[in-house]
């Protein structure tokens, strides 16, 4: 008794002991743990961002206002391309991504819906305290899949269309007449299905140009709509208000509210189907001067140094677009770019009814050719057409937003 009395707290001493090696344990296992969960994620953000980016890449090809499906190849290949590249741009566990380690592949309902979906992972993220169970390395992976979304080519799959709402959304509406020889109007007004698909790439022999006049006014009864002759959106709250902030410094000055719309972002969206107003101000007699001004600036092109699209001549889907001398983003001249700010988005109106309101029956994405907009007697625009995005009356439903300057919204649509 005498010697097991000498013995008390023996067995504290051990569980101590032992508790130290459990929690150890268990502190080097979380260590691990947080660095998978962190790898994941950062490979979730990698998948997501070239799903997207893919996505944007099918867009800007032009690949979704061909319902013929002739441009589905060549516009995937340059999407899985970029999509790749954005992707290697994400560093995954320390370090980036290779390219042997990112799958794009499509789906959806292409060419006018399509999808795209990028897969990453990473096999050989190291452990560090799991090394005592003999586990070196895990993998980590995560995938993505963005939506192009054109309510065009949704009408003539599902029935059912839901309308589109983009925003930096120029102040002119176009009239529903097809400019080009064969057509007669861009979209079927009660489908919102492109009439025309022939229209893609199609590039003005004559500059858009304003539909009333010289004047420089619009007034009831307005003129007759003519093809590619637009008329200016009123600067009011509820339709086209001009930006107040975020403008780009132009020379000559921009004066206008007119002109900050059009060389700046209008950040209201403009649904389809919605009702807008043409402008009956009494602007005066420089609207066309301000057009080419205001043009000139958003382009970078006053010295007709901006963008355009490349080549072959006349362009053709799927589109490529490369950044002029003038553009401001350091060290992009006379290079390949994604986005550029002569891509602008106009929206097309049901004209026959010219009484305001008029109502949106669809949009088109137009490339504002530099060669074209310094024209000041006559404030013609040359345009190529990239996008078309119709809704037709029959949409319904809250609009989907679009994406800067593209009709066609980009999503994701999965993960959640």
């Amino acid at each position: 008794m005498r010697q097991r009395k000498n013995e008390r707290g023996v067995v504290i001493m051990l569980v101590a002991v032992f508790m130290l090696f459990v929690v150890g344990a268990m502190a080097a296992l979380s260590i691990d743990v947080a660095t998978i969960y962190t790898a994941r994620s950062e490979a979730q953000l990698a998948a997501d961002g070239a799903a997207l980016a893919g996505a944007r890449a099918l867009v800007t090809s032009g690949m979704t206002s061909d319902t013929t499906g002739g441009l589905t190849p060549g516009a995937e290949i340059i999407a899985a391309a970029i999509a790749t590249q954005v992707a290697q741009q994400n560093s995954v566990g320390g370090r980036l991504l290779k390219a042997t380690e990112v799958v794009v592949s499509f789906g959806g309902n292409p060419p006018t819906n399509p999808t795209v979906i990028v897969k990453v992972q990473r096999t050989d993220l190291p452990t560090f305290f799991a090394r005592i169970w003999g586990s070196t390395q895990v993998t980590v992976g995560a995938s993505a899949t963005a939506e192009a979304y054109n309510p065009s080519g949704a009408n003539a799959l599902v029935g059912t269309t839901t309308p589109v709402a983009p925003v930096c959304v120029k102040p002119w509406l176009l009239p529903n007449l097809d400019p080009s020889p064969a057509g007669t109007t861009i979209f079927n007004a009660a489908t919102g299905a492109i009439t025309n698909t022939g229209l893609l790439g199609w590039t003005s022999g004559t500059p858009m140009s304003f539909a009333c006049g010289p004047g420089g006014i619009c007034t009831p009864p307005f003129p007759g709509p003519t093809a590619w002759n637009y008329y200016p959106g009123e600067d009011n709250p509820l339709y086209f208000p001009h930006p107040t902030h975020a403008l780009p410094t132009c020379v000559p000055v921009l004066t206008s509210s007119y002109q900050e719309s059009i060389a700046g972002c209008i950040e209201k969206p403009i649904a389809c189907n919605s009702q807008v107003n043409i402008d009956t101000s009494p602007y005066g007699p420089t609207r066309n001067s301000d057009t080419a001004d205001a043009v000139n600036c958003l382009t970078h092109a006053t010295a007709g140094n901006g963008d355009k699209v490349a080549v072959p001549a006349p362009p053709a889907a799927p589109f490529q677009f490369v950044a002029g001398a003038d553009t401001p983003i350091p060290g992009a001249s006379t290079k390949d770019v994604m986005v550029s700010s002569s891509l602008v988005t106009v929206p097309v109106f049901d004209s026959t009814t010219l009484i305001n309101p008029v109502q949106i029956v669809g949009f088109v994405q137009l490339f504002l050719n530099p060669d074209g907009t310094a024209a000041p007697a006559v404030g013609g625009v040359n345009t190529t057409v990239i996008n078309m995005a119709g809704c037709g009356t029959g949409a319904s439903g809250t609009p989907i937003l679009g994406n800067g300057a593209s009709p066609v919204a980009v999503r994701l649509i999965s993960p959640p």
